[in-house]
């Protein structure tokens, strides 16, 4: 199973696409960087992982894959 979810914004910063699941990391003035990071632990322990696909200028779209139990 897996659910989309992306914006229209000017996407990711490239410098910042290595760091977008680290705990702390963000470009914003105030944020602690922990969304993604959270979200990101959360998916894995549940096996699945989450997809980036950066569009500088037109928004980032994220892919959230989980495995369907039996």
């Amino acid at each position: 199973m897996s659910v989309k979810v992306g914006d229209t914004g000017g996407g990711i910063p490239l410098e910042a696409l290595g760091n977008v699941f680290n705990s702390f990391f963000t470009t914003k003035e105030a944020g602690t960087g922990l969304g993604l990071p959270i979200a990101n632990r959360i998916v894995t322990n549940h096996g699945g992982k989450i997809q980036l696909a950066n569009k500088i200028g037109m928004g980032a779209e994220f892919n959230v894959i989980l495995p369907l139990s039996p």
